[in-house]
């Protein structure tokens, strides 16, 4: 499978589990489920633009490689501090909620990957 095809749908697989772990997060009241939890859909339909309009060239991995970044950080607030164990461990739809988190910090650093070797094919 050509790098390109993977990054795609690696990069879908990030946006698909950003969504769903927001919807958990409202879910659960860690977010408050107000109009500033939208500020996440700009981004992720630059990540998608980027990922199906500009595949394949400069400006679409470094969006890409932007908002897998910015993906990224949702795990490492998750696991400071306390982390994601006691009370949510114990929670209802906990495994989903881990599992979510797990497979967005997956995809997202795998995409850091292949957008930051796209880049680095692509440099003169």
């Amino acid at each position: 499978m050509r790098q390109n095809a993977v990054l795609t749908i690696v990069s879908l697989l990030s946006v698909l589990f950003m969504t769903l772990h927001l919807a958990d997060d409202i879910v659960r009241g860690m977010e408050p489920g107000t109009l500033f939890d939208l500020v996440v859909l700009p981004i992720l339909a630059v990540q998608l633009y980027g990922t199906l309009v500009l595949a394949g060239k400069r400006s679409g991995y470094v969006i890409i490689l932007v908002a897998s970044l910015l993906e990224l950080v949702v795990p490492v607030v998750h696991m400071k501090g306390a982390g994601v164990g006691g009370a949510i461990a114990g929670s209802n739809g906990a495994f989903f909620f881990i599992w979510t988190l797990l497979a967005l910090g997956l995809t997202a650093l795998f995409t850091v990957f292949l957008s930051a070797r796209g880049l680095w094919e692509r440099s003169p």
